[in-house]
């Protein structure tokens, strides 16, 4: 187990109620961590449609977490 902290944006910071958590964790990489805060939140957006950044940097749903990673799911924003 790991402890990851995530942040959330835009609408899913809406569905998850929160802007931030920290989870305790066996997900090995941004795709198992987003389908099991998916199931646990409700949320409702397709991980293809969302951008993962790891520790600042964009990253790759595969990327390997590691204990004290800083996630951030980021949807897809519209401006006009």
């Amino acid at each position: 187990m790991k402890t990851i902290h995530i942040r959330y944006f835009a609408i899913l910071r809406e569905q998850r109620g929160s802007a931030e958590e920290s989870v305790e964790t066996a997900a090995r990489t941004p795709l198992e961590l987003y389908s099991e805060l998916s199931g646990v939140h409700g949320l409702g957006i397709a991980p293809s449609h969302l951008r993962v950044a790891i520790n600042s940097e964009f990253g790759d749903w595969q990327t390997p977490l590691r204990d004290q990673d800083q996630v951030v799911f980021i949807p897809p924003v519209a401006g006009g």
